[in-house]
C-alpha cells in the first residue's frame, strides 16, 4: 500500500480524467456567448472612456482611429452573432483566438492613447486571467507571450498620452517600472489563476467519479435485492408446477403420447428451481450481496467488502475483537451500506496491490467507537506522500508508482459521508496502515424493529 490507487471498477473513470488533462481542448470549455458578452462590455466601456476624455475632460484623442479600433470589435461581435444564432461552445484553440484578438485590440487602442502611460493598460491582464480560468496551460502560455510582446512594443512605440496643451512627460524609468509590473502581473495572474482553476476542475472530476462509484455500488446492491426478491416470488409458482406435473406423470399410463412431454416439463421445472436457488445464494453471499437495507455484524460487513478483492498471491487475515473487554458490549449490528462497502473495499484492494503476502483486516468496537484497521506487509507509503494521501490526482513527483490517488480519494470521500474519520500511516516494522473510525451511535442500528 505504498501509493494510493483506484479499484478496477474506476479504471475507466481514471483514463477519462487522464485524457481530459492531456487534451483539454476537446472539452469545449467556454460558451461563445460568454466571450461575446465580455466583449460587448469592453466595447461600451472603451467608447464611453474615449468620449469622456475627449469631450468631457477636453483632452485631445484621435477619435477616428480609436473608434476604428473599437469598431473592429463591434464588427466581430456582429459577425459572430449572425453566424451562430444558437448557443455554441468553443474548443480551446478558437477560444484562445478570441482572447488573442481582444489583447491585440486593446493594445492597438493603448497605442493610440499613450501606451503604458495610459492607466487603463492594466486591462491587458484580463484576457490572460480568463484564459487561465478556462483554457489549457498551452493556450494560456501563448496568450502570456502575446501580452508581454504587446506591452514591450507599447513601452517604446505609442502616441502621446492625451493631456492639456504643453503635454505631459513620464520618466522612462517610470515606464520601465510599469512594464515590469505588468509583465510580472501577467505571469503571476496566469500561473495563480490556472493553478486554482485546475485544482477546482480536478476536484470536480474526482467528486463526479465518487458519485459514479457510489451509484455503481448502489446498483449492485439493488440488483442483489432484486435477485433475492425474484427468487422468493418465483419459488412458490415453480413449486406448484413441480407438484402438479409430478401428479400428472403418476396418473399417466406408460404408453401415453404426452408422457415424454410431462417428463421434460418436470426436468425443466427442476432446472428453474436450481437456477433460482443459485441466484438466491449469490445475492446472499456473492459480491452483490443482499439489499442495501440488510443488517449484519461489523466483521461480516468488512468481509463482504473484502470478498471481491481476493488475489491468489495474497492471504487475508481477519481479526474481530472488542477494543475494551469490560465496556464494549456485544458486536454492533450495522446496515450494509454501499458507501461503507465500496470505501472499505477500495482501501483493501489498494493494500492487496502492494502487499507481499498478507493483508491484515481487524474490526473492533467499544462503548463509543467502531474501528476497522487495514494493514499490509508491503513497503509502505513513500516519504513525503502521507500528508497528501486522500487527495485526488497526486503528482508523479510525490508518487513514484505513478498512481493518481483517485481510488483512495473516492474511498475516503464515501467513508466520510458515512460519518467515519480515516487516518493513514506507515506501520512498524513495515507496511502501511489505514484506520477507519465511526462513532458507534452513528453506524450501529439501534433498534431492529418488530
Amino acid at each position: 500500500m505504498d501509493a494510493p490507487s483506484g479499484g478496477r471498477e474506476i479504471d475507466h473513470i481514471m483514463s477519462v480524467n487522464a485524457a481530459y488533462e492531456m487534451a483539454p481542448a476537446a472539452t469545449d470549455p467556454v460558451r461563445l456567448r460568454t466571450l461575446t458578452l465580455i466583449r460587448w462590455v469592453a466595447i461600451v466601456g472603451q467608447a464611453l472612456a474615449l468620449l469622456i476624455v475627449h469631450f468631457g475632460l477636453g483632452f485631445p484623442v484621435p477619435l477616428a482611429a480609436a473608434f476604428s479600433v473599437v469598431g473592429a470589435s463591434l464588427l466581430l461581435n456582429l459577425i459572430v452573432m449572425s453566424g451562430h444564432p444558437t448557443p455554441v461552445r468553443l474548443g480551446d484553440r478558437p477560444a484562445a483566438a478570441f482572447l488573442a484578438f481582444d489583447i491585440m485590440q486593446l493594445a492597438a487602442l493603448l497605442y493610440l492613447t499613450g501606451g503604458l502611460e495610459n492607466p487603463f493598460s492594466f486591462l491587458l491582464l484580463a484576457p490572460v486571467a480568463v484564459s487561465a480560468t478556462i483554457l489549457s496551460i498551452r493556450s494560456t502560455f501563448a496568450l502570456c507571450v502575446l501580452s508581454v510582446a504587446s506591452i514591450t512594443l507599447l513601452a517604446v512605440m505609442h502616441y502621446p498620452l492625451p493631456w492639456e496643451e504643453g503635454g505631459f512627460s513620464v520618466p522612462q524609468m517610470y515606464v520601465l517600472g510599469i512594464w515590469v509590473a505588468l509583465a510580472v502581473g501577467i505571469v503571476f495572474f496566469a500561473i495563480y489563476t490556472w493553478r486554482v482553476a485546475e485544482e477546482a476542475r480536478r476536484m470536480s472530476n474526482a467528486l463526479a467519479a465518487s458519485q459514479l462509484a457510489l451509484a455503481r455500488e448502489q446498483q449492485f446492491a439493488a440488483l442483489g435485492g432484486l435477485a433475492a426478491a425474484a427468487a422468493h416470488e418465483l419459488g412458490s409458482p415453480l413449486g406448484t408446477i413441480a407438484v402438479v406435473s409430478g401428479e400428472i406423470a403418476r396418473d399417466l399410463p406408460d404408453d401415453s403420447l404426452i408422457s415424454d412431454d410431462v417428463q421434460l416439463l418436470i426436468s425443466e421445472t427442476a432446472r428453474c428451481r436450481d437456477i433460482l436457488a443459485e441466484l438466491s445464494d449469490r445475492s446472499d453471499e456473492g459480491e452483490d450481496r443482499s439489499s442495501p437495507f440488510s443488517l449484519l455484524p461489523v466483521h461480516a460487513l468488512v468481509q463482504a467488502a473484502a470478498e471481491r478483492h481476493h488475489q491468489d498471491h495474497v492471504t487475508f487475515s481477519f481479526e474481530t475483537m472488542p477494543l475494551q473487554e469490560n465496556a464494549a458490549g456485544p458486536e454492533p449490528i450495522v446496515v450494509r451500506s454501499p458507501e461503507v462497502i465500496h470505501g472499505i473495499g477500495n482501501i483493501i484492494q489498494n493494500a492487496v496491490q502492494f502487499a507481499l503476502s498478507t493483508v491484515y483486516v481487524s474490526s473492533g468496537w467499544d462503548a463509543d467507537e467502531i474501528r476497522v484497521s487495514i494493514r499490509d506487509d508491503g513497503p509502505g507509503f513513500p516519504p513525503g506522500l502521507l500528508e497528501h494521501v486522500g487527495e485526488p490526482y497526486i503528482s508523479s513527483r510525490m508518487n513514484p508508482a505513478g498512481h493518481m490517488g483517485l481510488g483512495i480519494f473516492i474511498a475516503k470521500t464515501l467513508l466520510q459521508r458515512s460519518g467515519a474519520t480515516v487516518a493513514f500511516e506507515n506501520d512498524r516494522p513495515k507496511g502501511a496502515k489505514v484506520d477507519i473510525v465511526w462513532r458507534r451511535d452513528h453506524l450501529e442500528v439501534q433498534e431492529l424493529g418488530p
